[in-house]
């Protein structure tokens, strides 16, 4: 399934992307260089004696500033393409709106253990409470 949403996507322009920062041990410098570029980044942990470390969050597909996860992996993945990926993107001004393709619960039971389906993830979303996460989302469920 995955073979065929990269070959369908991509035939229609849709690309992965990477979104690349540096990330330090000192919680009030990186408070301090969000929003920056990369290259600020690195220059302010450095100029406050830190070692600064190459970091980067990929997103399956962008085009237009819509980045779309693929997700029928395991469940864990979705929080992280949430509240991660999606948030990244959306934080440094790449996308607009996040993506995410999750099985239906009618097909992820035919799926191996572990897998995350729509239904469950959509309750997750909705119990956080309107604006968590910080970026807008679109969940869309796919049937057998």
């Amino acid at each position: 399934m995955n073979a065929a949403f990269k070959s369908g996507l991509e035939s229609c322009g849709w690309k992965e992307r990477r979104n690349q920062f540096w990330v330090t041990d000192d919680e009030q410098i990186l408070r301090g260089i969000l929003g920056m570029s990369a290259d600020q980044q690195k220059a302010a942990i450095e100029a406050q004696g830190r070692r600064a470390i190459g970091s980067y969050n990929q997103t399956d597909f962008v085009k237009d500033r819509v980045a779309v996860e693929v997700q029928f992996g395991k469940y864990a993945f979705v929080a992280h393409d949430l509240f991660v990926k999606h948030l990244s993107f959306y934080v440094s001004d790449i996308i607009d709106v996040g993506i995410e393709i999750l099985p239906m619960k009618s097909l992820e039971s035919e799926m191996s253990s572990g897998v995350a389906y729509y239904e469950r993830d959509l309750m997750n979303v909705v119990r956080q409470g309107r604006g968590v996460p910080a970026v807008p989302l679109v969940l869309i469920g796919v049937e057998p």
